[in-house]
């Protein structure tokens, strides 16, 4: 080698070696890491492997040590225990009282070993699994215990409302488990270290490979120069850019905790639909003007779906399109159905669609909600299908797409059709422009495929939802069953693995948006605290100070289990005769859909079931159930909300059902009760209310006298608990999820459009 390339040669070759002893070290602090988190990661996962065995041992004996134990029955303990560890892993057991005494164990439980009394056991680092459970790993070595081996003790109360509770206390034999995690740490550390010097090889060598030129090469690009696309762009420095772009305005957009909030869902929309239509078509309008003797009234609808939507286009702006349906609706707009909303704020545009008398029994009344709405819903009514119902709704949802290609002056905007009233309007709006992307939204269940070919025109209203960029339901359940509508309705490739569907070349995406409120309520502003708010409700229905307050709160529909929600009521009453002239059930209920002939029949159906109940357990002064048919402002019913002791939401079958999330909401105190029914979508995410089956009247009985008696300190328990769910998950997330998604379709066929030099696939 000629001595002048040998000092270069000399110096990359150190650098080489200062590259390769700083990856080497680094790397090491990784695998040092590796090993301490695989180490912990085991124990938890043995840990929670012993738990299992111990929960599954508790539970299966759980009625026969309680029945034995309050019959004093020493031989019966004794078998019982036996027959628990019979389970080669299971060491020793015994049953404790609840002054700390053994009532019976098996032979190898350590003598005087203290496990049966709390407060002889501090030297143990104690922790709680579930709620009257604890466990905790004890060694030979640790003071006090009495163990010649490594032993896992978890302590199980049982409580029996005949006696005193009754401690479970389960030795297991941790050896096994030590010993798995030994073997879990040594490999983890060889395979991580073995991987950590082929990195660090591979690295020094690819870096002496690469340098210099791509450097050069990329920091060319970022400053615009080098070698330009043939078509004049730098399609990698547009995607780093992009990239940055996107991290800055998130790191913006996010708040110390990462919420979703109004002003990060209209930074969002900024970002990624700028200077675009944003356009809502909705059968409910968010505000409703009545003609009155007095003048015109506004009124806010009892809708879930203007809940959950009316905060989303205060915060993005856009047009909203619905049904004018107030008698006053059309004094207030101008001569093209046009007004700015809300009153004051007039933060977006409300187009109000007319139709006729005719026009509105057939699309809304006959097919969308004697027909679709029956079909949908899992609560025995029978639908009604007619050609001529299913005319005026082709020319409904006709009209829609009409508005919405006059309110927007864009070819690509970003649609959102809500709900059954519009299956056929996606369609319609894809025929009429190419490059929207439309995000349909079905805010009620979608049933399953056998169900719903009772539908006489199923394929065309399939046909019609599959005019969406994205298909959103509030569960997975819902998408499985749309999934399946579509395989046996129509010629599809379906790809289950990604919720997709491919028909003609275009791609639906299925996808699960639970719907929920916003947060914070905007209510809470305008109301009172709990404390005042219970205050004029009594006062408001001559109440005592303990009465004890339940509400419901909904529409007179069907669905909702009215006359469910009652017979609980009564049944309480019957099992609890102390709570007579203190417990007193309130429902305000928003009539609804009243042309119809089984909404007429619920009406009358529930006034007969409050009027037996009133008339059996009421008295002088005392109502046990008070029934507000009315419409009710959102202040009233926040207000209702911060009052009572409990809220019982006992839909038949709901989609998410938004008064379960609003009642928490609502609850700034941290107080009440939410009893839930199991078959109301809001029961995936609010798990820690009471839930029940509202079909039996016993199971809901039980878990509102339950309500009645809850300490203040569980109730701020749950209730702190379903309040940190709906705070992250609020509406801001879900319409946040939804509009991101449709961005990354936009850019994907933006892109495809800008490549192909054609028009996106229809769809896309």
């Amino acid at each position: 080698m000629p001595p002048s390339r040998h000092p270069s040669a000399l110096g990359s070759f150190r650098a080489s070696l200062r590259l390769f002893s700083s990856l080497v070290a680094a790397i090491t602090l990784v695998v040092v890491a590796v090993g301490i988190v695989t180490t912990r990661t085991t124990r938890a996962w043995f840990e929670a492997e012993l738990h299992a065995r111990a929960s599954l041992a508790s539970s299966s004996v759980r009625q026969s040590v309680l029945s034995a134990f309050v019959a004093n029955d020493a031989k019966g303990m004794a078998t019982l225990l036996g027959d628990v560890v019979r389970d080669d892993q299971m060491m020793a057991a015994a049953l404790c009282r609840i002054d700390g005494s053994e009532a019976a164990s098996t032979v190898r439980f350590p003598v005087g070993s203290g496990w049966c009394d709390r407060t002889q056991t501090p030297a143990v680092s104690w922790r709680g699994t579930r709620p009257g459970t604890r466990s905790a790993v004890v060694l030979p070595s640790d003071s006090a215990r009495s163990v010649s081996v490594p032993s896992y003790v978890s302590v199980t109360t049982f409580a029996s409302g005949l006696t005193l509770p009754v401690r479970l206390v389960l030795l297991q034999n941790f050896e096994p488990a030590l010993q798995r995690e030994s073997l879990v740490q040594r490999w983890a550390m060889f395979v991580f270290g073995m991987l950590a010097v082929a990195s660090s090889l591979l690295t020094v060598l690819s870096s002496r490979v690469t340098r210099g030129g791509l450097l050069r090469r990329l920091n060319a690009a970022l400053h615009g120069e080098g070698v330009r696309h043939r078509h004049g762009d730098l399609p990698l420095l547009d995607d780093i850019r992009a990239l940055a772009q996107r991290t800055s305005a998130s790191s913006v957009e996010a708040d110390r905790d990462g919420r979703w909030t109004k002003a990060r869902l209209r930074n969002v929309l900024n970002e990624h639909v700028r200077e675009e239509s944003l356009v809502i078509v909705a059968n409910r309008e968010p505000y409703i003007h009545d003609q009155t003797p007095d003048g015109i009234i506004i009124r806010h609808p009892a809708s879930g779906l203007v809940t959950a939507l009316e905060p989303v286009m205060r915060a993005c702006s856009g047009v909203w399109i619905a049904h004018g349906s107030g008698s006053g609706d059309r004094q207030a707009a101008d001569a093209q159905g046009r007004l700015m909303v809300p009153p004051g704020e007039e933060s977006y545009r409300l187009r109000r669609v007319w139709m006729n008398a005719e026009e509105e029994r057939g699309y809304y009344y006959g097919f969308a909600n004697e027909g679709l709405w029956p079909v949908c819903h899992q609560t025995y009514a029978r639908p009604s299908f007619r050609s001529s119902d299913w005319d005026h709704y082709r020319t409904i949802n006709a009209r829609f797409a009409d508005a919405v290609v006059q309110e927007t002056s864009e070819d690509d905007p970003i649609v959102l059709v809500q709900d059954y009233h519009f299956a056929l309007a996606p369609r319609m709006i894809r025929e009429r422009l190419p490059r929207a992307t439309i995000i349909t939204f079905w805010h009620i269940p979608w049933p399953n495929a056998e169900r719903f070919s009772i539908c006489p025109w199923r394929d065309e209203i399939v046909d019609g939802l599959l005019g969406s960029s994205i298909m959103g339901f509030h569960t997975q359940s819902h998408c499985n069953h749309f999934l399946d509508t579509v395989d046996s309705a129509l010629e599809a490739r379906i790809d289950r693995a990604e919720n997709v569907v491919i028909r003609h070349q275009a791609r639906t995406l299925v996808r699960p948006y639970p719907i929920s409120v916003e947060w914070p309520l905007r209510w809470t502003a305008e109301v009172p605290d709990a404390a005042t708010c219970r205050r004029l409700v009594l006062d408001e229905l001559a109440l005592p100070d303990d009465a004890v307050l339940a509400i419901g709160v909904d529409r007179l529909d069907y669905t909702k289990g009215l006359e469910e929600r009652i017979d609980a009521v009564e049944r309480l009453l019957e099992r609890c005769p102390t709570l007579l002239g203190k417990f007193v059930f309130v429902q305000l209920a928003a009539p609804s859909r009243t042309e119809i002939a089984q909404y007429q029949q619920l009406s009358a159906s529930v006034d007969a079931c409050v009027e037996r109940i009133n008339a059996r357990f009421g008295s002088d002064g005392y109502t046990p159930v008070v029934f507000l048919r009315a419409h009710h402002e959102p202040e009233r019913v926040f207000r209702f909300y911060c009052a009572a002791d409990m809220c019982y939401v006992s839909s038949l079958h709901d989609g998410m059902n938004l008064v379960a999330k609003e009642f928490v909401a609502a609850r700034e105190d941290e107080q009440g009760v939410l009893v839930l029914s199991k078959f109301a979508g809001a029961v995936h995410e609010l798990s820690d209310a009471l839930i029940v089956n509202p079909y039996d009247v016993e199971e809901a009985s039980c878990a509102m006298e339950r309500a009645t008696v809850m300490p203040v300190e569980e109730q701020a328990e749950r209730m702190r608990a379903m309040r940190a769910v709906v705070a992250e998950h609020n509406v801001y997330r879900w319409a946040g999820r939804i509009l991101l998604d449709a961005a990354q379709l936009r850019v994907r066929a933006r892109r495809s459009f800008t490549l192909s030099g054609s028009a996106m696939p229809v769809g896309s």
